[in-house]
């Protein structure tokens, strides 16, 4: 019987949907050997490590995130249905929603984190609409980014028993809240 070639591509992918369905956690070795049908060889040759398996999987989880949250922005209201988006994926996708915020970042600054983080377009955008710097546009987006990410925790951490629609009324509590002080420190 001929063996079978086993590729990088699937030992990644085999291990996204592990951490898809179970979390990092899920993500072992002798899994993904019996997903692929295959001994841990392969998996180790390919992957070297579980650390750089886990890294890779982390990519793959960005790719995937930002994938759905462009699939899921409106156009004529790209900040709000953005920050809609992530919601939903937390709900949706639990697992790969705590794999993406919580994975490691490099670079310790809350500018650093905006630049990584954020769509660029983004904040000269708000600024346009709301009339305000970019400074302050900018600054009222990483607000929005960290207050959504929390909820989007607590909507992942709850599994399903939370409702988006609840957790959209807190966004845009907290979004009018910090647009407010936006416009008064007046940058």
């Amino acid at each position: 019987m001929p063996r079978q070639k086993i590729t990088r591509e699937q030992v990644i992918e085999a291990a996204f949907q592990l951490a898809r369905e179970k979390g990092m956690e899920g993500v072992l070795v002798k899994e993904l050997a019996s997903r692929l049908h295959c001994s841990v060889q392969p998996i180790y040759t390919y992957c070297g490590s579980m650390e750089e398996l886990r890294e890779a999987v982390e990519e793959r989880t960005a790719a995937f995130v930002r994938e759905y949250a462009a699939r899921h922005r409106d156009q004529s209201e790209p900040f709000r249905s953005a920050g809609l988006a992530y919601l939903r994926l937390a709900r949706e996708e639990p697992h790969l929603y705590r794999i993406f915020f919580s994975r490691r970042q490099r670079g310790g600054s809350w500018e650093e984190l905006y630049r990584r983080e954020a769509d660029p377009e983004q904040g000269a955008e708000l600024a346009r609409e709301l009339g305000l710097s970019e400074e302050a546009a900018r600054r009222l987006h990483l607000h929005m980014l960290l207050y959504n990410a929390g909820v989007g925790h607590v909507l992942a951490a709850f599994q399903g028993e939370m409702d988006v629609e609840t957790a959209a009324k807190q966004l845009e509590s907290a979004y009018q809240a910090f647009l407010r002080q936006a416009r008064e420190e007046k940058i």
